[in-house]
This record gives C-alpha cells, sequence and structure tokens, in this order.
C-alpha cells in the first residue's frame, strides 16, 4: 500500500527528473505519437472514474482524478525508435525497396565510390585493404547475378538509370515496365539496350513528359540508321503488348521546347492562345507533334521581342527547315480563316 501511494505521490510529478547536479532530464520523445501502449478499461478502482491518461514513456496507465497507477510496465505494440549511434535520426528501418535496382534494394552493396583511393585515405585504409575490399566487392557483385535473368535486370536497371535521364518516379515506372516485359518475353531475342530504351521512351510519354525518339537513341549510343528503326520498332512492340497508347500531341512539347529556346515567358502564353485557336482544325492530321510545337514556337517567337531563326527552331523540334516552312503556310492559312470568320 505504501508502494501504491508513493507511485500515486509520483504520477502528478512532471516527466522531467533532476540529477545531483540540478541539470534536468528531459524524457526523448518518440518521433511517431500515433502509436500508444494498451490502455486501461474500466473504471477507477479509487475513486471510480473513467478518465485516463496514458504515459507512453513510462508505459503507464493513470487516473486523471486520483493519480493512481493502474498499471504499469504495458506492452507497446509499435516499432522500436532506438538509437545507440547517438544521432537525431532514430529510425531503425532501411532505404526504400526501388524497382530501379535488379533486387529492388533489398540487399546490401559495397559502394565502388567507397573503395577509391582518395576515400581509402579517408577511411584510413591501408593498400592491402584497399584491395581485399575490392576483392570482395567482386565476389559480392559476383554472388547477386548467377543466374541469367539477375544479370539481363542489373544489366537494364543500370542503362535506365544512367542514360534516362528522367526524374525518379518516371524511372521507376520505366523500370516496372523493362520488368514487366521480361515477364512477358519481349527482351529474348532483342538487345538489353533496346528494351530498355523504349521502355524509358514509353514512360516518358506515358508521364506526358515526352522524348524524341532522336534523344533517347543518342542517350543509349543507337545512332546507326538500323539501330534507330530497330528501336522504333521496339517501341511499338512495347507499347502494344503493355497497353500503353498515350497519344502525344503538340501541347506537351511546348513547355520544352519554349525552356530549350530560351525564349521569354510571355511567348508561351502567347503560343497556348494560338494553340487553342487551332487545335481542332483537321490540317494538323498526320502531321509530326514536335514539328506542330516548333512552328507554333517559331510564329510567336517572331511576333514578340525576341525571335528566334528557323535553324534554331528545328535543330530543338527535329525536323527541317522545309518542313517547317510547310507547316508554317498550313498556320498561317488557319489564323487567317479565323480572323475571317
Amino acid at each position: 500500500m505504501e508502494k501504491e501511494t508513493a507511485r500515486q505521490t509520483g504520477v502528478n510529478k512532471s516527466t522531467s527528473r533532476k540529477t545531483t547536479s540540478g541539470r534536468s532530464i528531459v524524457p526523448a520523445q518518440r518521433p511517431s505519437r500515433s502509436r500508444g501502449t494498451e490502455s486501461v478499461t474500466g473504471p477507477c478502482k479509487i475513486c471510480g472514474s473513467n478518465s485516463w491518461d496514458n504515459d507512453d514513456i513510462r508505459g503507464e496507465t493513470s487516473c486523471s482524478d486520483c493519480g493512481y497507477v493502474a498499471a504499469e510496465n504495458m506492452i507497446d505494440p509499435g516499432a522500436e525508435w532506438t538509437n545507440h549511434s547517438g544521432g537525431d535520426d532514430r529510425s531503425r528501418v532501411g532505404a526504400p525497396t526501388t524497382l530501379t535496382l535488379s533486387d529492388k534494394g533489398l540487399s546490401t552493396e559495397i559502394r565502388r565510390s567507397d573503395l577509391t583511393s582518395g576515400s581509402a585515405k579517408r577511411h584510413g585504409m591501408s593498400g592491402k585493404a584497399l584491395r581485399d575490399w575490392r576483392r570482395r566487392q567482386r565476389i559480392d557483385q559476383r554472388s547477386k547475378t548467377r543466374d541469367s535473368r539477375s544479370r539481363n535486370l542489373s544489366k537494364a536497371m543500370q542503362f535506365i538509370r544512367d542514360r534516362g535521364d528522367l526524374p525518379p518516379q518516371i524511372e521507376q515506372q520505366a523500370a516496372g515496365l523493362y520488368r514487366h516485359a521480361v515477364d512477358r518475353g519481349l527482351v529474348t531475342g532483342r538487345s538489353i539496350r533496346g528494351v530498355s530504351a523504349a521502355c524509358v521512351y514509353v514512360a516518358a510519354r506515358e508521364a506526358e513528359i515526352p522524348r524524341k525518339i532522336e534523344e533517347i537513341s543518342e542517350a543509349f549510343d543507337m545512332t546507326k540508321e538500323v539501330e534507330v528503326k530497330e528501336l522504333k520498332r521496339t517501341i511499338r512492340l512495347v507499347a502494344r503488348t503493355l497497353g500503353a497508347h498515350h497519344i502525344t500531341g503538340p501541347e506537351e512539347y511546348f513547355e520544352k521546347f519554349h525552356s530549350d529556346l530560351g525564349l521569354h515567358p510571355s511567348v508561351l502564353g502567347k503560343v497556348r492562345e494560338t494553340w487553342e485557336l487551332v487545335k481542332d482544325d483537321l490540317s494538323w492530321q498526320g502531321k509530326k507533334p514536335s514539328g506542330i510545337a516548333g512552328v507554333i514556337l517559331y510564329k510567336s517567337s517572331q511576333d514578340s521581342s525576341s525571335p528566334r531563326t528557323q535553324s534554331d527552331v528545328c535543330k530543338v523540334a527535329g525536323i527541317s527547315e522545309v518542313t517547317l516552312r510547310g507547316l508554317l503556310k498550313i498556320l498561317n492559312q488557319m489564323l487567317e480563316s479565323r480572323g475571317n470568320r
């Protein structure tokens, strides 16, 4: 009974304690407050109140009216947030899984950047220790890619990360498309480089940030005419098999071409106004979307204080000057017909 009375008295005190030197020690707060310990149900044995206070730090439940400690050393069903290294981050979880790694990032990795001569000097490693760790890194890498599928995914994910030049979220989608392509057997008989390039192109197109095929082929070192044709065929196959049927429109190229040409922001507003006037005209049928975007940007830049030459626009849009002039005639006819109405 005396112990119980002492516990009742102690529960009303502040959670902070003082040492002999007079310095207060505040208990560390858990990063997640939504998690709680097992609570007590029913009325208080002392006063009959149904109001309880939970102390998650001490693992106690006490009556909020009389201070009676009804339960102690309760079980915390949440995760353990203990950091033995003394840092601020007490989470004990690793990095999230990612599709851009062959093993989805679930295994440990000895990074090559940590085994350079400069890193070895910073870490205080001798030459012999550096050679030993490099040997362990090679053995570790080989042990993860023993089967052909793992080697295939490892090489493809490296292509997508290094050459895709995509935002992280779209990079994940491209990696997911490649994994589906492997499951459907689309990689069999085709180059890993070509299928990964096709997945990058399709993922960017589905996210409405399209890339030109010429840009993708150059990034993946597929500049030969035969390789570009093979890439186009692979893109059609991947899109048809995986159900990626988004059609790219000229409006999706406006911001990218506007940025590449370094035009004033007001020109982009003029471009959108022009497109709203002519987007429903059937004369655009069968025309290259990037070419349509290029000619509208060229027309709008000519009416502004920062005009761009046909050569500059053609380099960005990936069309010839003859094509640009032909599209410009069509655009002028549309605008004239709109003005006469």
